[in-house]
């Protein structure tokens, strides 16, 4: 009993530090839920709870900063299908490929929409734009339309192609690293920059200079916002929390935040208004602006709609393609043998020129260590869907409107598919002639079916074409004397790493 008391002290001190809520907050909610919480029947039939629930709060507390290491720990002992309780309600999880498979791929609209959360629907627009948008036509428009703009602007392979602009960005990258002369240096904003950049350019028509002050504001209002997103899942969990300005205060930052990017988001589309040239539409908010005064493609599109989609594509375009990137610098740092491998196969295959996208078949390797790039550090560990109908899964019936979370990382981190899970190694994505396996069995970084990432083509260019012209033009590793940089990663929208200091060695 002792032990118990114990934990849930330790539980409840983390979950203070992590949503800033004073004791004295949370014993006024918990008390005035407590009865109201027993007296609530768990729905029927519905997968079994792990163990760790405690009144009130649910699995809240045993979930902790990583969500996703617990939810896969829990796998091991309640298998692939079971609920956790958040609050007051009971959210079902699905790990492993089988499950996770059955509602993306196989049953996808029976898991389509999206369950209201009050931190992410309050940036996202509440269902304005595409990522935040419930299950309906108003979404399906919106994303068949963004998706049919983006390829218009360039997200496609050959003629049209938007591979000029990344090498372009690609190499404004480089000469942005050589300044550093070798010495140490945090190269997380310069990344940010270089892919704000291309999605800049087909959202806006503009890019960002390096030292660019307002950029700087943009990029550091994203990582705030994610952090305070992490940061304020009680507040998602109790939404009447918000009304408490103590409690809420990841709600009020993100809010504060987020103003700023609406804020620029709003000029542009006012200055594309102004210099629309209806023949010849530049960007994606041209196209939008369009479409507004037209209605042809999307019914009752209006600017604030448009204001929405544009954010989610600088969100979702920014994000995780950044990530990925830092994590592949980072374990090339940890396994130089790796490394050179992969600028043995560039040197062999590109020569002293610049990697192109014709190129990509003819580096199997490079692929390679991209694709275990993604899978050891997932794009977006857990994602959230509800469902659009009744759906039985096992011998379980799972009602209407269920939020359901999908753990994409017990997927890529599943031995029975990935032997020795946390060690990096290209060679899981080869086969006995040295060809890339391109679509394996448990892999699904950019989800599927109808909730499938629509910039999932653009984000995979960008990662081979950066990622293989820094290695071309650079060698990374730590700086003398540093201690070994940690792969645990920070939960967020994607998983970030912890800020590290590297050296780029002209090569």
């Amino acid at each position: 009993m002792a032990v118990i008391v114990g934990w849930i002290t330790e539980s409840v001190r983390e979950i203070l530090q992590i949503s800033g809520l004073t004791l004295q907050s949370f014993l006024v909610f918990s008390t005035a839920l407590f009865l109201a919480c027993f007296l609530l029947k768990r729905r029927r039939n519905l997968p079994p709870y792990p163990a760790g629930r405690v009144p009130v709060l649910g699995h809240l507390l045993a979930l902790g900063r990583a969500p996703h290491l617990k939810l896969t720990a829990w796998r091991r002992q309640y298998g692939d299908v079971f609920t956790v309780r958040m609050g007051m309600e009971d959210v079902v999880v699905l790990n492993g490929y089988t499950a996770v498979k059955d509602a993306l791929v196989d049953r996808s609209e029976l898991f389509a929409s999206r369950p209201p959360i009050y931190l992410a629907d309050m940036i996202l627009g509440f269902g304005k734009g595409i990522v935040g948008a419930r299950w309906g036509p108003e979404f399906r428009q919106r994303k068949r339309f963004a998706t049919a703009v983006l390829k218009n602007l360039g997200m496609r392979v050959g003629t049209g192609s938007i591979e000029e602009k990344i090498r372009e960005e690609a190499s404004c990258l480089c000469n942005r690293i050589a300044e550093y002369n070798g010495k140490p240096f945090d190269i997380a904003h310069d990344v940010t920059v270089t892919v704000a950049n291309v999605i800049c350019s087909m959202v806006m028509g503009k890019r960002y200079d390096y030292k660019d002050e307002t950029f700087r504001e943009l990029s550091e209002a994203v990582a705030a916002i994610m952090a305070e997103l992490a940061a304020g899942s009680i507040i998602s969990v109790f939404p009447f929390l918000q009304f408490i300005p103590v409690v809420n205060r990841a709600g009020i930052n993100a809010s504060k935040e987020n103003f700023k990017i609406q804020n620029v988001l709003r000029q542009e589309i006012s200055r594309h208004r102004e210099n629309l040239d209806r023949e010849n539409p530049r960007d994606f908010l041209d196209f939008c602006l369009l479409e507004v005064e037209k209605q042809e493609k999307v019914e009752g599109l209006t600017e604030e709609n448009v204001m929405y989609m544009a954010q989610d594509l600088f969100f979702a375009g920014i994000e995780t393609t950044t990530n990925t990137l830092l994590w592949g610098l980072l374990y090339m740092i940890l396994n130089p043998d790796i490394q050179n491998k992969v600028q043995q196969e560039l040197d062999a295959v590109v020569g002293e020129g610049l990697p192109t996208l014709s190129h990509r078949s003819q580096l199997p390797y490079v692929n390679a260590c991209l694709l275990e790039v993604i899978r050891i550090r997932s794009l977006a560990p857990v994602v959230h869907h509800a469902t659009t109908e009744s759906v039985k899964v096992l011998e379980y019936v799972i009602p209407k409107g269920t939020q359901v979370l999908l753990n994409l990382y017990s997927l890529h981190m599943d031995p029975a598919y990935w032997p020795d899970p946390d060690r990096f190694d290209p060679g899981r994505f080869l086969d006995a002639e040295g060809n890339v396996i391109n679509k394996p069995d448990s892999f699904m970084p950019f989800g599927g079916g109808r909730r499938a990432c629509l910039g999932e083509q653009l984000a995979r260019m960008e990662l081979f074409l950066f990622f293989s012209t820094l290695l071309q033009s650079f060698t990374f590793m730590s700086p003398e004397g540093a201690p070994t940089p940690t792969t645990d990663g920070l939960f967020r929208l994607s998983l970030t790493p912890h800020p590290f200091k590297l050296c780029a060695i002209p090569r």
